[in-house]
């Protein structure tokens, strides 16, 4: 069968206090495009479908659209887990008659073993879960990691598959080896989180969320779909989209399938001068958020509203002369305790006055201190 995976939609994340329900809904447009265009029999949504364990009531309300249109109006089958920033208990009102029009979310840790099956695949629907979850229902002391219960997970998975079947997990956590961006939540304490990807070697495909950039884990059975968009600065060179994958008994492959964003995130560097000027500001998007690093040293007055009358959606300014002197400051820092006294002695008189040590200063200095160091040997 073909299905299309997406996770980490954060309905009602905010972007340095920007709102992005607007862009929300037209990256689950582009979604749905290609999933009509691909003709794909379902959609996975692998955790975070919320940003908050209690979202808005603006952002309950644009995810309710998503999936009647998604659910209801295109009949899309719809395979769904709740993440870390979801809240499970919310999020499970209404499941056991969202079943009936094919809109299957799993929010609790026993719900995973029961697959389901659609064409020739059988779907895991693991949500996030903490250890206790697992100790308390395999009634094992023993589980105090995320691995150490996924290993009693899986094994539990393992005995429900169906060998004539492609065996798909749908999951939200950390796997080994993956790479994390500035927006997501540290979930990591002592470990806890971290799973080896050797542990779902079972599976013929693990659709991951958790994690907002589709390069942060290359397997060749799973992979995160990444954020249909860009949440922080360090995601700016990302590409945003699903995942494509079709299966069968005997192989699986899937290709990634691009969206676009209504506003993308980016970085622009000059001075005020150069920033402000009409030739530069009309050669870009605007309407993008827009991080801004300033070469000048000099002091602007109402610099930050003077920069939002011309770029909307600033979402944070840098001095870069501030930041090369913190790492000047930095190194200075790290040098002086490498340095013999009389070189400290040298450096500061340098930076105070500009200018270098004698050498009958350098003498005078030598002689004192040796002086200084006698003395204090002989108290």
């Amino acid at each position: 069968m073909r299905f299309l995976h997406t996770a980490d939609w954060h309905i009602g994340k905010k972007l340095h206090g920007y709102d992005l329900l607007e862009e929300q809904v037209d990256a689950f447009q582009q979604i749905l495009a290609i999933a009509k265009t691909e003709q794909v029999d379902a959609i996975v949504v692998a955790g975070d479908l919320y940003d908050r364990s209690v979202p808005s009531v603006e952002a309950i309300e644009v995810f309710n659209r998503m999936i009647v249109e998604m659910n209801l109006e295109e009949q899309f089958p719809v395979l769904a887990i709740s993440g870390n920033h979801d809240s499970s208990t919310r999020l499970e009102t209404g499941g056991p008659w969202f079943v009936q029009s094919n809109f299957h979310l799993n929010t609790r840790l026993d719900q995973a073993f029961e697959p389901v099956e659609m064409n020739n695949t059988q779907f895991f629907l693991l949500p996030y879960f903490e250890p206790i979850s697992a100790r308390l229902y395999f009634e094992n002391d023993e589980i105090r990691t995320i691995e150490q219960a996924m290993k009693e997970v899986v094994s539990a998975m393992e005995k429900q598959f169906k060998p004539d079947m492609a065996h798909v997990l749908v999951s939200h956590f950390f796997v080994a080896g993956s790479e994390k961006s500035d927006s997501e939540t540290k979930l990591m304490v002592g470990g806890l989180d971290t799973v080896p990807l050797t542990l779902l070697n079972s599976f013929d495909y693990v659709a991951l969320g958790h994690l907002h950039g589709k390069n942060a884990l290359q397997a060749e059975n799973a992979r995160y779909s990444g954020s249909p968009l860009k949440f922080s600065l360090s995601e700016m060179n990302q590409k945003k989209g699903v995942w494509l994958v079709d299966t069968d008994a005997s192989d699986t492959t899937f290709t990634f399938k691009e969206i676009t964003p209504l506003r993308d995130v980016m970085q622009i560097e000059g001075s005020f001068k150069e920033l402000t000027a009409q030739a530069f500001y009309t050669s870009i998007d605007r309407e993008n958020y827009l991080q801004i690093q300033l070469t000048d040293r000099a002091v602007i007055p109402n610099m930050m509203n003077q920069l939002r009358q011309i770029y909307p959606r600033v979402i944070g300014v840098e001095r870069l002369f501030g930041r090369e002197e913190r790492q000047k400051k930095s190194e200075t820092k790290k040098s002086i305790k490498t340095l013999a006294p009389t070189e400290l002695v040298d450096q500061f008189f340098s930076e105070v006055t500009g200018e270098a040590l004698t050498q009958q200063q350098q003498t005078w200095i030598k002689d004192n201190l040796a002086e200084i160091h006698q003395t204090e040997r002989g108290k």
